[in-house]
């Protein structure tokens, strides 16, 4: 019987593990599993394939040529028995399973809670998994290689890609918080140039936040950076210290408002696009479902 015959799902659900969360410690936590079964059980999966597939060094592994070999074939197997087995329950009338959704930070606060909140009232045994993802790029790759089958993203203009699909949902505009009491009086808009001499908590390169910094000063209005933070939950804390004012997308809108900030609106404005990524195929009924409850959240605004 040859290697590939004897290779089960499991064993590469096992393997994906331990890549996913980085060791073998983290990946049986994540398995709920102890972690000497799940070294026997990768052991055992090198030696059915006739290769090693992680170098240990200490407490560390590092994938060898072979286990980066293996990963996305290793996802299509798994995710093809996830669509078999989802597929089977669909048949029945049933939509269980799991569905993990790679996210940025602003679109994850929001509409992403409002379409989970929509689609758990109508498929309150599907678990969903969000998993950070800092960058559109970040979305896209998680999708494409299988980490997750659906993800979220805000970017400044919708990239182009062949591989995955893409799924508009809105716009959202930029807003900036402040502190009360602090440099600006309550109003609802804001004009660019009153942030001359401000000091910004901002987003990394390579997101629209940061881009949107960028494009004021080029204007001709001179702002400073106080902080750069990928963490945007770390904003709102930072602008009510009194820190600097924050640039951040309105999904923050409403946390902001009920935390004491000052929201305005920029003017001239500017906004994000979001859309939903998917993978062009072997979509589980449960992700299915999960852009269906994304399309009726779009024709609802």
């Amino acid at each position: 019987m040859g290697a590939e015959q004897r290779v089960d799902v499991r064993q590469l659900e096992y393997f994906l593990a331990v890549v996913d969360h980085g060791g073998f410690s983290k990946g049986a936590r994540a398995l709920f599993m102890a972690q000497p079964s799940l070294s026997q059980a990768i052991k055992a999966l090198e030696k059915d394939l006739g290769s090693q597939l992680f170098h240990r060094v200490g407490r560390r592994v590092v994938l060898t040529d072979a286990g980066r070999a293996l990963i996305e074939p290793a996802r299509q197997v798994v995710r093809s028995m996830e669509v078999a087995r989802a597929s089977v329950a669909a048949v029945q009338g049933m939509v269980r399973g799991s569905v993990a959704i790679a996210a940025m930070p602003s679109p994850a606060v929001e509409p992403l809670s409002s379409m989970i909140d929509d689609f758990r009232r109508l498929h309150p045994d599907v678990r969903v998994v969000v998993r950070d993802a800092p960058v559109p790029q970040a979305v896209i790759e998680s999708v494409r290689t299988g980490v997750t089958e659906l993800g979220l993203l805000s970017a400044w203009e919708l990239p182009t890609v062949s591989d995955v699909r893409l799924h508009p949902v809105e716009e959202q505009r930029f807003v900036l918080v402040a502190a009360p009491g602090g440099p600006f009086a309550p109003a609802r808009t804001l004009p660019r140039e009153r942030l001359a001499g401000q000091r910004l908590i901002v987003g990394e390169h390579g997101t629209g936040l940061r881009r949107l910094v960028e494009e004021i000063r080029a204007s001709g209005v001179e702002v400073s950076i106080a902080v750069e933070s990928e963490h945007r939950e770390s904003f709102l804390p930072l602008v009510l210290k009194g820190v600097g004012v924050g640039v951040l997308a309105e999904a923050w809108r409403t946390l902001a408002e009920q935390a004491g900030a000052l929201v305005f609106d920029l003017d001239p404005p500017a906004s994000l696009h979001l859309a939903m990524v998917s993978r062009q195929s072997w979509l589980t009924p449960a992700a299915t479902a999960f852009l269906e409850t994304a399309r009726a959240y779009r024709r609802g605004l």
